[in-house]
């Protein structure tokens, strides 16, 4: 099942607000901006490399975890999406 970028964000939101027991995306949070701006850079870097080497959807896979990734980077600096929707 598909889902836009604004609807995985409040889904994000929502296991943060909630601490779902279990939950990658709390854990990714908890370990804070250094951890999550790691991940960011080591997902870019796959994207580029499969846009660069790979099959159209290997590309769009590696930028769809590129794109959760800086959510979660967001969600720990506590970002929302209007924050940066205003500087596009």
């Amino acid at each position: 099942m598909s889902k836009t970028f604004d609807e995985l964000f409040a889904e994000l939101a929502m296991k943060v607000a909630d601490a779902a027991p279990g939950s990658g995306t709390v854990e990714a949070v908890r370990a804070g901006v250094h951890e999550a701006g790691k991940k960011v850079v080591e997902e870019a870097a796959e994207t580029w490399m499969a846009a660069e080497h790979e099959s159209t959807q290997r590309a769009a896979e590696e930028v769809s975890q590129l794109l959760y990734r800086v959510q979660v980077l967001m969600l720990v600096r506590g970002l929302t999406l209007d924050d940066v929707y205003k500087h596009l």
